[in-house]
Parts: C-alpha cells; sequence; structure tokens
C-alpha cells in the first residue's frame, strides 16, 4: 500500500466515514537530470535571495502574498487552521448522474481507503449506496492549500476520489470549433461503421512505446552500442489533399481484413513484451528493427528475429 496523502474522513450527512488519500496512478515516466554538458556534472537549483543575493535554506523559505506593493506573510499554521469545514473533511454536497459530469473537468485520481475498523461499515454503506443508484457524489475538500471540488464514484469496490476543476476553471471552446462545413450521410455512416470496426472492450493492451524507446536509445548510449533505428515516417505528405470518402472506405476494409471479417486470416499483430518481464537488448532490437522495415508482414518480421537472436 502507498504511503497515505492525507487523513481525514469523508462527510455524508451525520454519517463519518474515516479515510486516508492514496494515490491511485503511478509516474512510470523517464526522468532526466539537467546536467553541464563540457563534464556532466549535476546542475541544480539554487534558491537566492533577490535582496542579499544569499543562498537560503529550505528552513528559511514561507509562503508570502503580494498586495498592493507590500508581501504579506502566511504560515503553513495559519494555513491549517483556516475556518473551512472541508479542513479535514471531504464534505459530500450533492449526488448526479455520472453522464452529467464532463470528462474535462476532472483532473487527478486517488483512492480513498477506510481508516480503521470503525469506518468498515460507514465505508460500505457508501460504496452500496453509489452502486445501487448509479449515481456520483459531488464533494468539498481542501488540498494542497486550496478548497476543491471532488467526485466520488466506485472502481473495483473502492471509493475513488477524482479532482475536479470549478465550473469558472473550464475555457469555452465556441472559438475553436470549425465553421460550418457539409458532411454528407453516406461519409457519417462510414464514420459510425469505422468507430465499431474499431471498437474494442480492454486496453490493458495499450503501453507507452515512447517510453520503452527513449529507455532503448539510454541502454545503448550506455552500453556503447549503435542507436536503434528510426522508425520510418509513413504518414502523408504535408499539404496533401485527402478524399475524405475515399480514406473511410479504405480505413473501414483494413479494420476488416484485420479482424479477418472478409474470409481471410485475421492479421496478428504483435504485442510489445513488458520491460520487465522481456527486455531486450538495443543491438537485437535495432537489427530487427532494419530487417523489418524491407519487409511489414508479420511472418517476414518474426523471421528477423529468429535470425536476430541466433
Amino acid at each position: 500500500m502507498p504511503r497515505p496523502l492525507w487523513a481525514g474522513a469523508i462527510s455524508f450527512g451525520l454519517v463519518t466515514i474515516p479515510v486516508k488519500i492514496v494515490s491511485a496512478t503511478e509516474d512510470h515516466d523517464v526522468h532526466f537530470h539537467r546536467v553541464h554538458l563540457t563534464d556532466m556534472g549535476r546542475v541544480r537549483t539554487r534558491k537566492v535571495c533577490e535582496l542579499d543575493d544569499q543562498v537560503v535554506s529550505q528552513d528559511e523559505i514561507g509562503k508570502g502574498y503580494e498586495q498592493a506593493g507590500e508581501t504579506v506573510p502566511v504560515t503553513d499554521e495559519e494555513l491549517e487552521q483556516m475556518p473551512l469545514p472541508t479542513a479535514k473533511a471531504i464534505e459530500i454536497a450533492a449526488f448526479v448522474d455520472a453522464d452529467s459530469i464532463d470528462p474535462v473537468r476532472i483532473s487527478d485520481s486517488y483512492y480513498l481507503a477506510a481508516d480503521g475498523q470503525v469506518a468498515a461499515k460507514p465505508y460500505t454503506l457508501l460504496r452500496k449506496a453509489l452502486e445501487r443508484s448509479s449515481k456520483v457524489a459531488v464533494a468539498k475538500f481542501a488540498w494542497h492549500g486550496r478548497e476543491r471540488l471532488g467526485l466520488l464514484r466506485i472502481r473495483e469496490g473502492a471509493i475513488v476520489l477524482h479532482s475536479m476543476k470549478w465550473p469558472d476553471e473550464v475555457r469555452s471552446p465556441d472559438e475553436l470549433a470549425p465553421r460550418e462545413v457539409e458532411v454528407g450521410e453516406e461519409e457519417i455512416e462510414q464514420a459510425l461503421e469505422l468507430a465499431e470496426r474499431m471498437t474494442i472492450e480492454d486496453l490493458s493492451g495499450f503501453h507507452d512505446e515512447y517510453r520503452e524507446a527513449l529507455e532503448d536509445i539510454i541502454a545503448a548510449k550506455a552500453e556503447g552500442k549503435p542507436l536503434p533505428a528510426p522508425a520510418e515516417d509513413e504518414g502523408k505528405e504535408e499539404g496533401e489533399v485527402v478524399d475524405l470518402m475515399a480514406a473511410l472506405n479504405a480505413s473501414v476494409k483494413a479494420a476488416k481484413d484485420s479482424r479477418g471479417e472478409d474470409g481471410e486470416d485475421a492479421t496478428v499483430h504483435e504485442m510489445r513484451p513488458s520491460k520487465k518481464t522481456a527486455r531486450k537488448t538495443p543491438a537485437k532490437k535495432a537489427a530487427a528493427s532494419k530487417k523489418s522495415t524491407a519487409s511489414k508482414k508479420p511472418a517476414k518480421k518474426t523471421a528477423a528475429k529468429k535470425r536476430s537472436a541466433s
């Protein structure tokens, strides 16, 4: 269980549910250090006071708000003692239909873990109420120095808290929509058929290929090996005019072929293995990449990997 980020309670009418907030996601990005290119020394950020040009330590740094040309100091203790009912509580304010929430307003996600045996029954009560009503709860809570709007829903038996943007924090897209153009019914039908052909039920097969390629480059450079060959750009040339209907027809046919819906064998797209289970050396991947560039057929690509491995 990850380290709790916050401890408090859900306020559900007169029901109180002690909970702890735990992050629901993990960061798998590759993080870089800033370095001096001449000698690879780390380049660090120095915290310097602009008045006396002296480096200050973390315990000498506080918060200040500039107002009318003056800076007003504010301490962490003063922020913690603010007279807010949401300071240590996730206060449920309303229940709404899940479909009524605009996804653009949803931000970070957290799991709410029951804090102790006393929380087990009211936690389960709220969970079952949300499950049976098919609704989500809208709540207010204090987080990182400000009051926030939150959304409570159920995921695999656990209560999830989504941080949300306030209504006035969402920009209007009115000026971004393209001008009105004529779209034929046949084009719409083909677009709907393409969407149907591309519909899947499980997203677990998606993975971050950029991160994997970046790890391959770092491994190759660390071992003094040639960098993996760059992927060919198979996109259309810039400025090329696309026949929308022809593109839709070709896309639908490709989707059918990939699923073997025209009486042919379905095309099997090999999933790249996880780095934790089957890490390939950069040299082997580079060889396989060069051979797969010469032929896009899956069978030849597999044969190229076998020759490379031998």
